[in-house]
């Protein structure tokens, strides 16, 4: 069951926003989304939240200077994600241009798992023989992989946003705004945002030991295209200072000056960079770069972002791309596979899907988890063959159901069920016997009947009303594609009642609608669905400038429609 409703907003904030020069359909759309200060629009850096308010991460900053002064080997151990592959190129940039001796090393997923494991160590410690570790995007869980490197003399330094457990590796320094007692106002930086982070604090301190001063110091802001990528592409909330970090890198890439890494992922999507939004990021350039480490080696994604030789960087983006059109092939039979699993699946009967077959791919089950989450509605995780008798679980959740904390009150409720899993609240991965599915899937399925009630379960379409007649335009969809939207932050989704005047179904798989409201009449698309409407329509949608031989006209892009 889907419902639209419409987000409330005060006329009264909306109007105070007005008045500080904001277009009146963005005033009541940022009001219906909570903010209410025209200051949280800001987008420059000075209106950044200052480093310092990040927990240990002077002391992060203090130990890093002293180990480029003392020439030490440092090794930053990656994840396997677009977050963790820009978090990595951001931290060897960044290093780099404040002088460290520094290297890099990504483990396999399916040989390693997530995380600094002991085995990873063991492979930088033979491979490497790094003094220092630093992890990025991930090490807050890793409390074996940190005792071996401490048993073998290996510092460590963990920066990560993930959320911790109860006990805390015994790192040399923990730089994490979710950290018990980190004060850090925004708890939703992405791994590559903390790693920028602790950049900012570490040439802060290499000003103060006198290594550089305002003048001659490295520029940093140069690192923000691929601050913002890593930031869009692991879907974070984009609280206030997120859409600063997005908006500037973003400002760099219309303006051509990102590194050649970006620019080639650009040129294999199709995309133009000088009109890039987070749209792009999220859903163009990220899932290319994700694709390595799903099917292939992130070490290839990591090069991509880190050459400055741009036929380098346009062969691997085209390497990307392949290997990208390859994850969709293979998420196309996994999907089909998975619906008919679920073929006598009954969502009212159940809170909670958990599917396993084992021809599927490691790789791409989180996918499908989203997919299968989008189609159902109800918290999805999706297992594949792990090996020696294990399988692996990455899931998907809905509003109001964390998905992390429900595989901590699984583990609880059964000590044995699980033998390992991390994540947040939307996302989060596990490992489990093979023989154990069954017993995992119905204490899985018992927590959801805890946890959500029926209205939880029931999809709501949140749009902002109708828009007025003058806003149809061109002109309008520019100023709202201007705009930082992403996760917790909304782009505008519009609602009203047409008239159907025409539709048809477009490919097998899209219906192609014309559409009438007061006298005029729109170009609309509803993709993935076939289903026609009757002769009137409550219509939930989005603008879009189309352009066709030479001509742009607006045209919905419709996201949900009832019969009226």
């Amino acid at each position: 069951m889907t419902r639209i409703v419409t987000r409330p907003y005060s006329f009264r904030d909306s109007e105070r926003l007005c008045q500080s020069g904001i277009h009146p359909v963005l005033a009541r759309v940022y009001t219906a989304r909570g903010l209410l200060d025209a200051k949280e629009l800001e987008s420059e850096l000075n209106a950044l939240i200052p480093p310092s308010g990040l927990l240990h991460i002077d002391a992060a900053a203090i130990f890093l200077a002293d180990a480029i002064a003392a020439k030490k080997k440092m090794v930053i151990v990656a994840d396997y994600d677009c977050d963790g592959a820009t978090a990595c190129a951001v931290g060897l940039r960044g290093l780099r241009l404040l002088g460290a001796n520094i290297d890099f090393i990504v483990p396999n997923r399916f040989e390693y798992g997530y995380g600094l494991t002991p085995e990873i160590v063991e492979l930088t410690a033979r491979e490497k023989s790094p003094d220092i570790i630093v992890t990025v995007d991930n090490g807050i869980a890793s409390i074996d992989g940190v005792a071996e490197a401490n048993r073998r003399g290996i510092e460590v330094v963990v920066t990560d946003h993930h959320l911790p457990a109860d006990t805390l590796p015994a790192a040399r320094v923990i730089v994490n705004p979710n950290q018990p007692e980190c004060g850090f106002p925004s708890k939703n930086l992405a791994g590559v945002g903390v790693m920028f982070y602790v950049l900012l604090a570490l040439r802060a301190e290499l000003r103060r030991r006198g290594v550089f001063d305002a003048q001659s110091q490295p520029k940093l802001d140069v690192l923000l295209d691929l601050v913002a990528l890593g930031t869009v592409a692991d879907v974070v909330k984009l609280d206030a200072n997120n859409r600063i970090l997005v908006a500037q890198g973003l400002k760099r890439m219309r303006a051509g000056r990102m590194h050649a890494g970006i620019a080639a992922l650009f040129r294999a999507a199709g995309r133009e960079a000088r009109r890039a939004t987070p749209f792009d990021l999220g859903f163009a350039l990220g899932p290319r770069l994700n694709a390595a480490g799903r099917l292939a080696d992130m070490a290839l994604g990591i090069e991509c972002l880190t050459t400055d030789d741009e036929g380098r960087a346009w062969a691997i983006a085209q390497q990307l791309d392949a290997i990208n059109r390859e994850r969709r092939d293979i998420e196309a039979g996994m999907q089909d596979t998975a619906l008919a699993l679920l073929d006598d699946f009954k969502p009212q009967d159940s809170t909670t899907i958990s599917v396993f077959d084992a021809s599927w791919h490691q790789g791409v089950i989180g996918i499908v988890a989203s997919r299968l989450k989008d189609k159902f509605y109800r918290p999805t995780i999706t297992f594949a063959p792990g090996g020696e008798g294990l399988i692996k679980g990455s899931g998907r959740s809905i509003p109001g159901f964390h998905l992390r904390d429900a595989l901590d009150l699984v583990s609880k409720h059964a000590p044995s069920l699980i033998q390992k899993f991390g994540g947040h609240a939307m996302a989060a991965g596990l490992t489990i016997r093979a023989d154990a599915f069954d017993a995992f899937a119905a204490a899985f399925e018992k927590v959801g009947r805890e946890w959500l009630g029926q209205s939880q379960l029931e999809r709501v379409i949140e749009t902002d009303g109708p828009l007025e007649d003058a806003y149809y335009t061109t002109q309008f969809i520019e100023l709202m594609d201007g705009q930082v939207w992403g996760q917790g932050f909304a782009p505008p989704l519009f609602c009203d009642e047409f008239r159907v005047v025409s539709q048809r179904i477009l490919k097998e798989k899209h219906l192609k609608l014309l559409l009438e409201r007061n006298g005029t009449r729109y170009d609309a698309i509803w993709f993935g669905h076939t289903d026609e409407l009757g002769s009137k329509a409550k219509v939930a949608f989005r603008l879009d400038a189309n352009e066709y031989n030479g001509v742009t006209k607006v045209q919905l892009m419709v996201e949900h429609a009832e019969a009226m």
